[in-house]
């Protein structure tokens, strides 16, 4: 067995792991728990009854949760003209086209978004080995490919979370910061929740939500009653 550290035993001491906890019990557990020196990310582990090799039963988009995530991203954005100074008068951190890919050829990567208008994807198509690892890669399924540059900018810096599901059928989306209210962590729990229902796959049969984990960056997991979370007694009814 992996060892593991005091503050962690201690944290563990605080709850039950073979008990399900309504939301409000498990962020009041989380936020008692003393696991690191800095503000950790809180996020949440949703397990999903689908198998992802299946195009009719994968789950891929983005949102933007009502008390974003406590953190301001870098934004790129691949524009010219009219669009490029759009991007940056809604305040992308880096604007350009060609010049951009050639420094993205070059290994540079210091950046959380990238966005693109529907023109300069043919060109930007050819950075898929360097960006798509990364999860960077602009797509129109998640909004980061579109004409809406100001829209695009201003949702990725209030805090816009893309979410999808792992070979496992797993999601994993940070749902703010330890420092949040709980107040706050509840409502983009069930916002994440409730988004992930409303995009069920047509593929998905039986029970949808297998199990959902709330989880800081240096604590265990706290398993969540899904039934006691908003929405989701509705989705294993259809």
């Amino acid at each position: 067995m992996a060892k593991v550290g005091k503050k962690y035993a201690e944290a563990v001491k605080l709850y039950d792991r073979q008990k399900a906890y309504d939301p409000t019990e498990a962020v009041d557990i989380l936020k008692k728990m003393d696991t690191a020196k800095f503000d950790e990310t809180v996020e949440l582990s949703v397990n999903l009854n689908v198998d992802p090799k299946y195009a009719d039963q994968q789950v891929r988009g983005a949102l933007v949760l009502p008390h974003g995530i406590g953190k301001s991203k870098t934004v790129l954005v691949f524009a010219q003209g009219e669009k490029e100074k759009e991007a940056q008068d809604a305040g992308a951190d880096y604007v350009g086209s060609d010049d951009l890919i050639e420094k993205i050829k070059g290994g540079w990567t210091d950046f959380d978004v990238a966005i693109a208008t529907p023109n300069m994807m043919g060109k930007v198509g050819r950075l898929g080995k360097i960006l798509g690892p990364k999860g960077l890669m602009p797509n129109p399924k998640i909004g980061t490919v579109t004409m809406d540059v100001t829209k695009a900018v201003s949702e990725s810096k209030a805090g816009k979370v893309e979410y999808r599901t792992d070979k496992a059928g797993n999601i994993h989306s940070p749902i703010g910061k330890k420092s949040f209210d709980a107040d706050k962590l509840i409502e983009n729990l069930t916002v994440l929740v409730d988004t992930l229902i409303k995009v069920k796959p047509s593929g998905a049969k039986g029970q949808y939500i297998k199990s959902i984990t709330i989880s800081s960056t240096m604590g265990p997991g706290i398993r969540i009653n899904q039934y006691a979370v908003k929405g989701a007694v509705k989705a294993e009814e259809k």
